[in-house]
């Protein structure tokens, strides 16, 4: 039979400290204009939840949707850019 403690330091090998790494720090920093442009789509969505859409609620809904939007748009051009340049060699 063998013992779990001969397999134990493969499995922590990899010692997790509970903090992300610069890359991902970078990432969500790329990532946070959509990520501020869904939390105001919410917002907007939420304040209508118990009660009839007013026609200024609705704006306020469709300029969030836009921002959204706009936001996932910039992301994908920046990541479509650094990708197409930084492959070219």
């Amino acid at each position: 039979m063998k013992s779990i403690a001969a397999l134990q330091a493969v499995v922590t090998a990899a010692p997790f400290d509970g903090e992300p790494s610069n890359g991902e720090l970078d990432a969500i920093d790329r990532e946070m204009p959509l990520i501020l442009a869904d939390v105001d789509l919410l917002d907007a969505q939420i304040m209508t939840i118990d009660r009839t859409p007013t026609e200024l609620d609705q704006q306020r809904i469709r300029r969030a949707r836009r921002r959204v939007l706009a936001a996932r748009r910039d992301l994908a051009n920046r990541t479509a850019t650094r990708t197409v340049s930084g492959g070219a060699a």
